[in-house]
């Protein structure tokens, strides 16, 4: 990489817990259009598998406690599935307007490493499956890479089943 990175909040803290992560620039549309594709359409930008991308959604239940879900960018969140995992009653995307201020990220930026405050945290299993993976190193353009392991770890993770 030609120029020096700025570190962001999901860095310090893999680097705080001494693990081992590559970070992978892409070129960001600017109006980051975050239709349904969007995190395949990353993989094919970064020249890999959609399986190993893992895009960050922060939903909210009706007590408005919000929970944090990574999902393989190839498959769809089941919502019954985040209903019973978190023992909500109802569970919804938050409003791109509110991820910044309950996050401290944008939207098509948003790392489970670093938010404002540490909402639980539940990863696809299907992670278990690669030996690497990507998610948003906490800014649009740049993906970390490592291993599922050190994810789950860092983000104090539960890994269970989420797809559709």
């Amino acid at each position: 990489m030609a120029q020096k990175t700025k570190k962001t909040n999901a860095m310090r803290i893999l680097d705080s817990l001494g693990i081992s992560y590559r970070i992978h620039p892409y070129d960001d549309d600017g109006e980051h259009t975050l239709e349904r594709g969007a995190a395949i359409s990353l993989a094919q930008k970064l020249g890999i598998e959609s399986a190993r991308v893992f895009k960050t959604i922060l939903m909210r239940n009706e007590k408005r406690e919000c929970f944090v879900f990574c999902q393989s960018a190839g498959c769809e969140i089941n919502l019954k599935k985040t209903r019973t995992i978190c023992g909500a009653k109802e569970i919804s995307p938050v409003k791109p307007e509110e991820l910044l201020s309950l996050t401290g990220y944008v939207r098509g930026g948003c790392s489970p490493l670093g938010m404002k405050r540490n909402f639980p945290t539940y990863i696809d299993e299907s992670i278990l499956k690669h030996q690497s993976i990507f998610v948003s190193a906490g800014q649009r353009g740049l993906q970390m890479e490592l291993s599922p392991s050190d994810l789950i770890k860092a983000t104090n993770a539960t890994v269970a089943d989420l797809a559709l």
